[in-house]
Parts: C-alpha cells; sequence; structure tokens
C-alpha cells in the first residue's frame, strides 16, 4: 500500500454502553464518552476551522442516544456542523446521500458496539472505496472508537474470551475495512485483560503488529506507520515480527498455544512507536532527534 497522505485515530474508548442490551432489564443504560482531549485532537488534525463531521453508529444498537452523545460533544468544543449516518441495513451504505457525504466531509467517526456490524455493512461498497481513497491522496481523518478502532485493520478481531485466549481458536478473527496492514487492533485493552487475545491474533497472522488500546486512550496513525498515544491511559504494542516458535498451526483446538520471543511495549501519552522499524520514542522531539542522527549517519563516515 502506498504512504497514506491521510491520518486514523483509533481509540479504545467506552462510549457505548448500551450495545447489546436486554429489554427486559430495567438497568440503566449509559454512555461513558471518552476524553474529549481526543476529540480535541482529532479535530486539531482536520486542516479546515469549522469542518464538516460525520459520525456512523453502524456498530451500536442505541445509534440515536450515541450520536446525539457526539453531537453534545463536538458542540461542546465549538463544532456544529455535525451529521449522523444511522446506516441500519446493507443496503443504506449504498445511498447516494450518504455516499455524497462522505465524499465532502471533512472527517468521519465510527462509533462503538459491534465491529461486525461495520464490516458487513461496508465492506465491498463505494462508501468505503471513497474513504480510501481519501484516506491515501487527502488530508483526510478517518477515527474510530472500540469497535470502529477494530474494523480499521485488515485482520480483524471479531470477538472471543480474554480469560480463555491463549487456548487455540478462542479468538474469533475476520476481515476488516483494510485501511491499515499489518495491524490487528483491540479495545478496552488493560480493563478487561485482554493481553492473551491480543497475542493470540498476532501469532495466528505472522509479522503483524497488535495494538492493545485502553480506555480514555487512543493512537494517531501518521504515514500508515507512525504511531501516537493520545489520551490518559496506555497502549500496549505486541510485535510478532521476532517471534521465534510458536505451536499455532499445529496445536489442537482449545489446546494452549506456545510463544517464544514476543516482544512488547507499553506506551503513555506522547510516547511513539514507529511500526516499519519497530521503534519505540518517547517523544516527537525524540524521533525527530534520531531522524537528524540517520541523515548525518554518511556524512560522518565518509
Amino acid at each position: 500500500m502506498d504512504t497514506p497522505k491521510g491520518k486514523l485515530i483509533a481509540v479504545g474508548g467506552n462510549e457505548d454502553k448500551g450495545s447489546y442490551p436486554n429489554p427486559r432489564s430495567k438497568k440503566k443504560y449509559y454512555l461513558d464518552f471518552f476524553e474529549l482531549g481526543i476529540l480535541k485532537r482529532f479535530l486539531k488534525e482536520i486542516p479546515v476551522k469549522n469542518p464538516h463531521i460525520e459520525v456512523v453508529t453502524t456498530a451500536s444498537m442505541i445509534p440515536e442516544e450515541v450520536g446525539e452523545r457526539y453531537t453534545s460533544a463536538f458542540g461542546i468544543l465549538g463544532v456544529d456542523n455535525v451529521q449522523l449516518m444511522h446506516i441500519r441495513e446493507e443496503e443504506d451504505a449504498h445511498n447516494p446521500e450518504y455516499i455524497e457525504r462522505v465524499k465532502k466531509c471533512d472527517g468521519i467517526m465510527f462509533s462503538g458496539g459491534d465491529q461486525s456490524r461495520i464490516t458487513r455493512m461496508f465492506l465491498n461498497t463505494e462508501i468505503l472505496e471513497v474513504l480510501k481513497h481519501r484516506y491515501l491522496h487527502e488530508d483526510f481523518i478517518i477515527a474510530g472508537t472500540s469497535a470502529g478502532a477494530m474494523a480499521m485493520s485488515r485482520e480483524m478481531i471479531k470477538g472471543g474470551s480474554a480469560t480463555e485466549s491463549l487456548l487455540r481458536g478462542a479468538v474469533k478473527m475476520g476481515q476488516g475495512l483494510h485501511l491499515i496492514n499489518g495491524v490487528v487492533i483491540d479495545t478496552h485493552f488493560v480493563i478487561r485483560g485482554r493481553f492473551g487475545r491480543l497475542m493470540e491474533a498476532v501469532v495466528t497472522h505472522p509479522k503483524t503488529v497488535g495494538i492493545g488500546l485502553g480506555e480514555d486512550t487512543g493512537v494517531l496513525i501518521t504515514k500508515g506507520h507512525m504511531i501516537e498515544t493520545i489520551g490518559s491511559n496506555l497502549v500496549v504494542i505486541v510485535d510478532g515480527h521476532e517471534v521465534k516458535y510458536t505451536n499455532i498451526k499445529e496445536v489442537e483446538k482449545g489446546r494452549p498455544v506456545a510463544i517464544d520471543h514476543m516482544v512488547m511495549h507499553v506506551l503513555a501519552k506522547g510516547n511513539l512507536f514507529d511500526m516499519n522499524t519497530r521503534t519505540f520514542y518517547q517523544s516527537e522531539e525524540a524521533y525527530r532527534h534520531a531522524q537528524l542522527e540517520a541523515a548525518e549517519k554518511p556524512l560522518i563516515n565518509h
């Protein structure tokens, strides 16, 4: 894939508590919206003063409530040109009005819920082709939280128990939107203990990088490979490139998965990670310094 001009923002936010409401339950389903600072960063990356934002609520089973929450949050930040796409059926994704809105908007946000709903609605659609084209060739921002983040990659985690992970077959994989290659994204990562789940997903697809997003935390991905941590929690990088051995292909279903030499990194706010070289940087300044040093090395050798 060519180096994209656009940017991705993947957020491990926990904004959709009502993905699977039980109609018989009197429990209040509420929205615990992620830190406004992440939305501020989303808006900062859009090179327009009063941007046109589209919010896609497809993943959620409470789309109206989720949409209102986004509209309110963006309103707090001074942005009032926010439109909602409540795409509920596959034919809705072929609506010419939605296609035109995706062509004209300045940024798009996919809500949380069930990532399989996103792929079911958008794979092989003109909307997805427009998104990919704009991401590759324009200064265009695509953001997603929870399910919206997980759906960004080519290989996508569909589900699977965290407690049973690293028993072969516990993690269910599927096809994502294919906005980015060589990556598997998991969300609600720290609080739900999904370390084993992401590790199994990574060794199932060799030479990939797993990105585990904590709540209230996201990553800004530029040039298709540079990760910057934004938000208040942690991002865990699971690097499968140097795995020396795993029995994932031959072990029976339900039996333990062995992994030798899985490399992990933990990123806090402001830390960077280059997925091409798989290098951790303390800050943007440290990254720039390393780039300058690398550029000067040939001159020193001569």
